[in-house]
């Protein structure tokens, strides 16, 4: 059974499928919505595009001063100069107005025509400081908006770059990598077309012992642009050239390097199993999973969500990750106190539980029930959202003897008491949870009939009977037709009252909108 990454149509439950549950291809986790909420605000955390901002000492902030005294068109008209005393000095202003961290004037700058200047000066080889400074205005406009960007791009800009990352000159080589790292930031279209043109290969040559710590984060951060995006996600040759480099990386001391690189493989592990295989065959995983507890944060969440986008593939390429020891890491993940981990470790776990019956016994014998049960009670909604999809799952996946064991860990209380929630899915999911684990209770049913009573979930379930989604009034129909019709005394609100031999509707009663079937 294999587990979906996008949302599969809602089916009815018509009469032929009463009591059957969801099949196979329905429990499977629909992971694109619960991806959205779980990725909301990720993006501040990842900087597409990033500003060469300097740190300024007094002569240069005195320089930015007058620079507005200067006009642009005589920046310009100097720019071009053939004197190279006076280019250079009029591209640094061009660049040191670009640097300011206020606002910096981008769109005049393009206005003025100051752009096919500033390409043509990467090809000054003998002049490296006109090099460095116009590759760095460049960048600066290139980390601007995307319309912004695609003026570097449509200056030609993109080929000198690539060809000045065989400079002799380090810092030039440097300015070079941060300007494509922004243009490839900008999207899936600049970035192919950077790929395309030959960015790769040069740009994996900087991983080496000799590279400066910040160059080395810089490239990083350029690898991560380039795993990033799903539509189309990077072409499969790309992602083997860099899967090796993503290797290397992780076994860095760096915060900045660790973080970018696993963040890199949640991107390339966010495009299916056949990206997720890629993964898995570059032998990464089992440096992946023991940062897990690594002592920051930052690494944590990057690989929890590496982790956790792995086994939403097949349960082989789950299992990878269980062989890996990963379920060691949930206790702590669980009792987090930062509330974004625990939600992301019930997601992981809702996609164990939606594995084969030896992967839910692995939860089990975690000893990770209760916590999850834990987050049911106590959480945040979207945390409580992604623990009734693990405990819902598991009643699918599960054996009759794992199902009891949940209930026995006192699941029914904190399931029912999310019936009454508005969250249409959120109710499917629950309603199909009590489903299974009433299918499944043979001997124990009247008792979990029982518990289902004392905590009011009886009382929601006859409420969901008027619902306006149609598999949840359904679903609700067949709970109380199959398990406490003999239980309860009929509604006489559901029933149509009769008169002068005819019945008569209440005028108030919703419709189903295919209309009434006798």
């Amino acid at each position: 059974m294999e587990k979906v990454t996008e949302n599969l149509e809602q089916k009815g439950r018509s009469q032929q499928f009463k009591n059957k549950g969801k099949d196979a291809e329905e429990m499977r986790r629909r992971r694109t919505e619960v991806t959205i909420e779980l990725r909301k605000n990720k993006r501040e955390q990842h900087v597409l595009k990033r500003r060469n901002v300097p740190a300024q000492d007094s002569t240069d902030s005195d320089e930015i001063e007058k620079l507005p005294n200067q006009s642009l068109k005589t920046i310009v008209e100097n720019a071009a100069s053939e004197e190279p005393n006076v280019q250079l000095s009029a591209v640094q202003a061009a660049r040191k107005l670009l640097s300011s961290d206020r606002n910096p004037p981008i769109d005049d700058l393009i206005s003025s025509g100051i752009l096919p200047i500033l390409v043509n000066c990467l090809l000054k080889d003998d002049l490296p400081s006109l090099q460095f400074e116009a590759a760095w205005a460049l960048t600066n406009i290139a980390s601007g908006t995307s319309r912004q960007t695609q003026a570097v791009v449509n200056a030609g800009a993109v080929p000198l770059f690539l060809r000045l990352l065989s400079s002799p000159h380090q810092n030039v080589c440097e300015q070079a990598v941060w300007a494509l790292g922004n243009i490839i930031g900008d999207g899936p279209e600049c970035r192919d077309y950077v790929i395309k043109e030959g960015a790769v290969k040069p740009l994996l040559a900087f991983i080496n012992p000799s590279i400066p710590l910040p160059f080395l984060r810089n490239v990083a951060w350029v690898i991560v642009n380039l795993c990033r995006n799903k539509e189309p996600p990077p072409p499969l040759e790309t992602i083997q050239e860099i899967l090796p480099a993503l290797n290397q990386l992780i076994h860095h001391t760096d915060i900045n390097i660790l973080v970018d690189t696993v963040w890199a493989l949640s991107y390339l592990t966010d495009g299916g199993n056949e990206q997720i295989q890629m993964v898995i065959d570059s032998s990464v995983v089992p440096f992946l999973v023991p940062l897990l507890s690594h002592p920051d944060v930052k690494v944590q969440t990057a690989a929890l969500r590496a982790v956790g986008n792995i086994v939403t593939g097949t349960d082989e390429q789950t299992q990878i990750v269980l062989s890996c020891d990963a379920l060691s890491h949930f206790p702590s993940l669980l009792t987090h106190p930062k509330e974004k981990i625990n939600k992301e470790a019930v997601w992981f776990l809702s996609n164990i539980t939606a594995g084969n019956q030896t992967q839910v016994q692995a939860v089990i014998d975690a000893g990770l029930i209760p916590l999850i049960i834990h987050h049911l009670v106590r959480g945040d909604f979207q945390t409580k959202k992604e623990a009734a999809w693990a405990i819902s799952n598991l009643t699918i996946s599960g054996r009759k003897e794992q199902v009891h064991f949940v209930v026995e860990n006192g699941v029914i209380p904190p399931f029912c008491d999310l019936l009454s929630v508005k969250d249409t899915q959120v109710v499917n999911v629950v309603l199909d949870g009590i489903n299974n684990i009433l299918k499944m209770a043979g001997t124990e049913v009247d008792h979990i009939c029982q518990l289902i009573e004392e905590c009011q979930g009886l009382d929601k379930i006859e409420t969901l009977q008027n619902h306006e989604n149609e598999e949840i009034y359904k679903l609700a129909y067949d709970i109380i037709d199959q398990y406490f019709s003999e239980d309860i005394e009929e509604d006489p609100n559901l029933a149509p009252e009769q008169q002068n031999n005819a019945f008569q509707f209440d005028p108030n009663a919703q419709v189903p909108q295919e209309g009434f079937k006798f």
